[in-house]
């Protein structure tokens, strides 16, 4: 993803959001009928590295992924492979997501599903709350640090939980600041869209113990799974290598069971 393709995505977000504004009062009343979504982030009990599982597309540099994508099978697919959560891209132009993806999945699975888009306003946290979703992903590259701090404080108040996306030292520091929040560390550089899993080595053993760590892109096998691991990821988060399968509930659970290695002073 090259600079002018990520302004293109801002772009089309934006857009998506003026098109939210004279909808405001609905989507505050449907995001206050909605049940208490399930916790997400937690660590697994047993030690492990724990699998968000993503429900995808397509991509703009992959391009068609899985156009076809029955998100129901899905997502009960990657259940069946023992996923702690699904995320499901709802971003429209560029990944082919919508909130219809969303809520059919919320619908499917006792799973907490998580809402990964290009978030720059309230309105996309109440949609996200009416849908279903259990949390956000809110992306430090993309956003001022009193916006990032805004927009997680607001996510909270709604009962999302908030995973803060970061690729740099500078990003880190800025989630860190805020309470409550976990964060992802995503190993795409969203300027060139290179892939880089020393990108999560390098920030992960960063991450306070108290606060969940996830690594994100570029994790396809199990060895990426131990190298996170040993990092110190809580979680890995799986995209095109599980949605463009066919069946991915075994390759879910193939990635799983990986020891989580405890950051310092993690119990």
């Amino acid at each position: 993803m090259t600079a002018e393709r990520l302004g293109g995505i801002l772009a089309s977000a934006r857009e998506r959001v003026e098109r939210l504004r004279p909808a405001a009062r609905e989507l505050e009343r449907r995001a206050a009928l909605v049940p208490t979504p399930r916790p997400f982030g937690g660590r697994r009990p047993d030690g492990s590295v724990g699998v968000i599982a993503e429900v995808k597309r397509r991509s703009p540099t992959a391009g068609a992924i899985q156009a076809t994508l029955d998100v129901v099978a899905h997502a009960r697919a990657y259940a069946a492979g023992d996923a702690v959560a699904i995320s499901v891209l709802t971003e429209e132009a560029y990944f082919g997501g919508s909130l219809q993806d969303l809520s059919r999945v919320v619908g499917s699975v006792e799973l907490p599903v998580l809402r990964k888009d290009f978030i720059l306003d309230e309105l996309q946290l109440l949609e996200a709350r009416g849908a279903g979703a259990a949390a956000v992903l809110v992306i430090s590259r993309i956003l001022p640090a009193a916006r990032l701090r805004d927009l997680a404080r607001e996510a909270l108040r709604l009962g999302l939980g908030v995973l803060v996306e970061v690729h740099t030292t500078a990003e880190l520091n800025a989630a860190l600041a805020l309470e409550g929040v976990a964060v992802g560390v995503n190993c795409r550089d969203l300027d060139s869209f290179a892939i880089d899993l020393a990108t999560a080595e390098r920030l992960l053993p960063l991450v306070p113990p108290e606060v969940v760590a996830v690594a994100e892109s570029g994790i396809e096998t199990r060895s990426d799974v131990e190298r996170m691991a040993v990092a110190g990821a809580d979680h890995v988060l799986v995209g095109t290598a599980l949605a463009r399968l066919a069946d991915p509930g075994p390759a879910v659970r193939a990635l799983g069971g990986v020891s989580r290695r405890p950051r310092a002073g993690t119990v």
